[in-house]
């Protein structure tokens, strides 16, 4: 199937932050990647390919909440899956770029991360 005529490639998740320049530096020393500060508040970090995180200026931002505490309530919504071969040492380096530990971790191979903004991402084991 052919994508939407003048697709560009670009695509990738956008989080809401009242900090895009300081989110985008988290993930890209999380992630890798090339940092685009031009316009500080859509601030993008090029990963591989045409693949794309941005971080969006909300100044209103509320984090998401992880776990969810019940029906109705706030969620997380969306969370980035992030394979590493390591997890503890994953963990240690989220943890000293500003991400913590969540309180909830329902799985022995995952680790619930909350970045600086709030939002959940898990390193999760890859052994592929």
């Amino acid at each position: 199937m052919a994508p939407v005529r003048g697709f560009t490639g670009w695509v990738g998740p956008v989080l809401g932050t009242p900090d895009p320049p300081g989110l985008g530096r988290f993930y890209a020393g999380l992630l890798g990647g090339e940092l685009d500060l031009r316009d500080g508040d859509f601030v993008t970090v090029k990963l591989a390919g045409t693949t794309y995180l941005a971080c969006q200026l909300e100044e209103n931002h509320v984090p998401p909440v992880w776990p969810t505490p019940g029906p109705g309530e706030q969620q997380m919504q969306v969370h980035l899956d992030v394979g590493v071969t390591d997890v503890a040492a994953a963990v240690a380096d989220a943890e000293a770029l500003g991400a913590t530990l969540a309180d909830f971790q329902p799985q022995d191979d995952v680790r619930v991360m909350l970045d600086p903004a709030g939002h959940p991402f898990c390193l999760y084991l890859d052994e592929a």
